[in-house]
This record gives structure tokens, sequence and C-alpha cells, in this order.
């Protein structure tokens, strides 16, 4: 059995699927977005029969896309946009390990998983992080569509709780950290994979309460409009689905669930189109296990983007990256996108273009609006990502 393949890939990204295949799964798509990961490929999903892999979820258990249709108007919103965006950065937290300015009570922390080991002792952590977006590619947005529309749209997952517990399960299953490792995969039966189970899905609970806390905020606090729908998914998650007659662990890490009817909030890179799709019913949606892109997907990693620091003869050299710092804010000038925070490991330019990877899944999907971003606020250049995936 080979991977079901989306678009063009290199040599290091084909391998990740085929060793994933070859390491338990019995099938393997990799989207167009696909881009080398940590033991699973970006891009990558892989079904398995009574096994669950800790690696494929990967450290950012449960991130996810949401996507809130407003009331509100582009003539009455664009004409504040700088203000709103420094709203945003007033009242929202960006970066690792920040906390909540504002407590969040909700009910997903009565749940019995958090007294389960090791989760009870991060449910205080988790409650002070509640609501707060996290570094690196993590964003909130604010959008028109193509009816001048308000949208609002947030990208981030389940913070610190997800990332110790992938951590912590990790360790305990004697997986390896790394990208040129073979997935941790472990029976669903067994007590390692029961609890790994239980402490996913309370991440995936955390990740959709968080991300409805900060959009919900940002409509009503910020923009002062009402909700009138939402488009809410993970893309960084495991799902007990039926594909072919058969019972499968779907892991999707940074692919987003596509069944027929199903809308996902798909971003563009940073100040790029984002879009809200359907799936669709066809044979080619059904091979693809009714997955696609989370985003565009990168070209270039990180430090070749921004740069990073090396030794030279025992002084510290800044290397420079391939993206330069005035090429990327006239880019986002030119297409009238106001920025707060962000970096050049972020910038347009190390990224695909979305229309081109959402051209190569065509018969699995169906766009219904394109959303022009009005304004992106992300961490600043000093906050490290503590996230592998």
């Amino acid at each position: 059995m080979k991977p079901v393949i989306f678009g063009q890939h290199d040599e290091a990204t084909l391998k990740q699927i085929e060793t994933c295949l070859a390491a338990g799964g019995e099938k393997a798509v990799l989207c167009a977005d696909g881009h080398k990961g940590y033991a699973q490929p970006i891009g990558g999903v892989v079904a398995y029969k009574d096994k669950i892999s800790i690696s494929g979820v990967g450290f950012d258990i449960a991130c996810g896309n949401l996507a809130i249709r407003t009331d509100a108007t582009e003539n009455a919103v664009a004409p504040n946009i700088h203000a709103i965006m420094d709203d945003v950065v007033r009242n929202i937290s960006f970066g690792i390990g920040r906390v909540n300015k504002n407590r969040v009570d909700h009910e997903l922390f009565d749940d019995e998983a958090w007294n389960l080991f090791p989760l009870k002792q991060w449910k205080h952590m988790a409650q002070e992080q509640l609501g707060t977006v996290g570094s690196g590619n993590h964003y909130v947005d604010v959008f028109v569509d193509e009816q001048s529309r308000v949208w609002v749209g947030v990208h981030f997952g389940s913070r610190g709780l997800g990332h110790k517990s992938a951590t912590h399960f990790l360790k305990a299953a004697g997986g390896k950290d790394g990208m040129d490792v073979p997935p941790t995969v472990v029976e669903e039966d067994s007590l390692i994979g029961q609890d790994y189970l239980a402490a996913m899905k309370l991440a995936g609970r955390y990740a959709y309460a968080g991300r409805e806390y900060v959009a919900r905020f940002i409509v009503r606090e910020i923009l002062k409009a009402g909700i009138e729908t939402e488009v809410h998914n993970h893309h960084n998650f495991a799902w007990q689905e039926e594909h072919d007659g058969q019972s499968y662990w779907v892991v999707r890490k940074g692919a987003t669930p596509a069944f027929p009817g199903q809308k996902g909030f798909i971003g563009g890179s940073m100040g790029d189109e984002a879009v809200i799709i359907e799936g669709v019913d066809s044979p080619e949606a059904r091979t693809a296990l009714f997955s696609t892109v989370h985003g565009a997907g990168r070209v270039m990693s990180r430090t070749a983007a921004k740069g990073h620091f090396a030794l030279v003869d025992g002084k510290r050299i800044r290397k420079p990256g391939l993206v330069r710092h005035d090429e990327m804010m006239k880019w986002l000038h030119d297409k009238g996108v106001v920025l707060r925070g962000g970096d050049l490991d972020e910038a347009p330019q190390a990224y695909r273009r979305l229309p081109e990877v959402l051209k190569a899944h065509s018969g699995t999907i169906r766009v219904l609006h394109t959303l022009r971003p009005l304004g992106v606020v992300m961490a600043g250049r000093d906050i490290v990502d503590p996230y592998k995936d």
C-alpha cells in the first residue's frame, strides 16, 4: 500500500509519510501543503487499526482554526482597523507561558480526565492559560469576504497542556523526539493508549474552549458585533472514523477534516487570503480519507527564512536569512494589511500560495468564501516558538 499524494513534495517529506505507513499505518495521505515535521509530516494523514500515534498527533495537540462571521461590515471596521488591532494586542495574550488577563471559568475543568496522572499537576497552569494564543504561526486575524462581511479568525491549540501531555506520553512510550525517527505508535487498548486518548480528548476540549473565548471576545468586546456563524476544526488530532466499511483511528497532523458537507476554515500565510471550504463526496475525497490542507504550507524552514546565530572563529555571528524585513513589510503594505507582531519566519515569502495547494485538492472540496485580511496579530519577534508542530 502506497500513500495517496496531493501536490508536489521533496524527497524528505515523501519518505516521512512512507515511514509512517510502514510503522503500522493501514492508509496514508499527504496533502498539498505538506512539509517535513516531527516523525509525521505536516499535512500527513495516517489511518491505524486499533492503534494511536502519539507523535502523529504531535506536540500541539488539537491545534486548529476557528472563524466567526459577524454582522459587521467592512465600511464600519476598515477605517478603525489600526485601533482594533491595538485593542487585540492589549486584551489577548500572545507568547510562551502567558496567562489570560481575565480568568476564564469553563465546565471542562470538571472533566474526570483531570484526575489522571500527570494531568492533575497541569490543571492550574491550564486554567491560567485558557484564552491565550501562543507564538509561532498562531494568530488572530480580521477578514472581509466577497460580500464585505467581517470575519474573525484564530489559529492555535492546547497551549502548555497539549505540549506537556505529548512530551510525557511520548517519553512514557519509549518514543524518540526528532524529525528523522519513526512515529511512536501504541495499542489503543493498552494502559498508555487509554490514558493518552483521554489526555488528547481533554486537550481537544481545551483548545476548542480557548479559541471560542478569544474569537468571541474580539467579536463582542472589541468589534462590538454579533455572531452569525462559526466554523471550527482541529487539524492536529486523531478521530475514530469509518472508511471503506472499516473502523480506523485517523491521525491528522496539519490536515483539515473535510467530510461531505463539513465546513472548514483554512488560513493562508501572514497577510494572505484565507478560505471557508466544504467537503464533497467523490472518489478522490474518499481516497483522501476526507482530509484536506490546513494552510498554505512552508517552502523554507524558520531558520532559512529569518537566519540564525552561529559560532565562527569563536565569535557569535548572525547569519542572515532568505527573507528581508523591508520586502515583507512592503508586501503587507501593498496588500493593505495591518500587522502587529510577527517575524520573518512567518513572512509570506516563506510559504506556498494557498490557491495553488487548494487547486491540488479541487476534487475533494469546494471553496465557499474567500477572506481578505485587514489586520493580523501574532506573537512578537522576540518570542521563541515552543511547539514543534
